[in-house]
């Protein structure tokens, strides 16, 4: 068998992590790893302690569901909770993040995305260029499964 490569395998546990979203509109996972270690992760959900999506529907607003924290910012949310620094930290993401997220990347000081699909906003092309940002996408679908252990 092939060993994954780094991308591969942080962006298997991206997926992983998706599994956790509660908004079903687009479940997305994020982790951010700096130097191979693993700081945090994130998924689509409501507020800590508030209702989810899955439980009272979705809370549109211009066609976007509201009620959820985006997997990125998430991700960033629980590396500030727990006082891991993120600056020149890679971030990976099932989906490439929209235009806020981007900046909420930026500002923190993430240095890669590596993302999934694309979704939806090219603005995070020009403006990652203009800010040093490396984006790399990574085909999620020709991911190999996992390996899984003899039952």
């Amino acid at each position: 068998m092939t060993r994954a490569s780094w991308d591969e395998y942080f962006m298997r546990i991206a997926l992983q992590v998706a599994t956790r979203a509660t908004c079903d509109r687009k479940h997305v996972g994020a982790v951010i790893v700096r130097d191979r270690f693993i700081l945090s992760t994130g998924y689509n959900g409501s507020i800590p302690g508030l209702a989810h999506c899955d439980d009272v529907g979705h809370l549109m607003e211009d066609g976007h569901c509201v009620r959820t924290v985006h997997a990125e910012a998430n991700a960033i949310c629980q590396s500030a909770r727990n006082g891991a620094r993120i600056e020149g930290a890679t971030l990976y993401v099932t989906a490439s993040p929209c235009f806020n997220c981007f900046k909420l990347c930026a500002s923190a000081g993430i240095s890669t995305i590596v993302y999934g699909e694309f979704y939806r906003d090219p603005r995070i092309f020009e403006f990652a260029q203009e800010a040093g940002i490396t984006l790399r996408h990574v085909d999620v679908a020709s991911l190999a499964p996992t390996p899984q252990e003899p039952s």
